[in-house]
């Protein structure tokens, strides 16, 4: 392969291939069409992240099997009474395993794809735990950041 003369990089150099198409990786249409097949490549990990999420079925959503139904039938009624008594709604969800994605960004993504909270109050909570990695975050609304701190949040985790 011949390189240009002008002492550019000869791998920026356009390559002749045997249609007679010039590829040039330099070129306008190379960028674009790298641009567009990264665009598709976001937007097709966004859509498998977001078919992995669980469905929202109850305050307790036990995926990972953690929750005894008498425990669970238990919590469920404390955590409607707590709703009915103040408007803050709280969530507790099991997963097996987050695949490899940090605990954060995915509890992130239930917690809107799930709507917690009423939608002008933003006043909801989510406890998510993550059995094989062995992580627990919660979640918290807008509009409980300043009753619900992460210093608090942390607390409750560790405790």
């Amino acid at each position: 392969m011949r390189g240009p003369k002008d002492g550019r990089d000869k791998w920026l150099a356009p390559v002749r291939l045997g249609t007679g198409v010039n590829f040039n990786p330099a070129s306008h249409s190379f960028r674009a069409l790298f641009i567009l097949l990264a665009i598709l490549f976001a937007c097709l990990q966004a859509a498998y992240a977001q078919s992995t999420l669980p469905a929202l079925t109850g305050r307790v959503v036990d995926n990972a099997g953690l929750i005894d139904p008498a425990a669970e039938a238990a919590l469920t009624r404390k955590l409607e009474d707590f709703e009915k008594k103040g408007s803050d709604q709280i969530v507790v969800a099991t997963v097996s395993s987050l695949n490899g994605e940090a605990i954060e960004p995915y509890a992130n993504r239930l917690f809107r794809a799930w709507g917690l909270g009423q939608a002008g109050e933003n006043n909801g909570i989510l406890l998510l735990i993550a059995k094989n990695d062995r992580k627990m975050r919660i979640e918290v609304g807008y509009g409980l950041e300043g009753t619900l701190t992460d210093v608090m949040a942390s607390r409750i985790i560790r405790n």
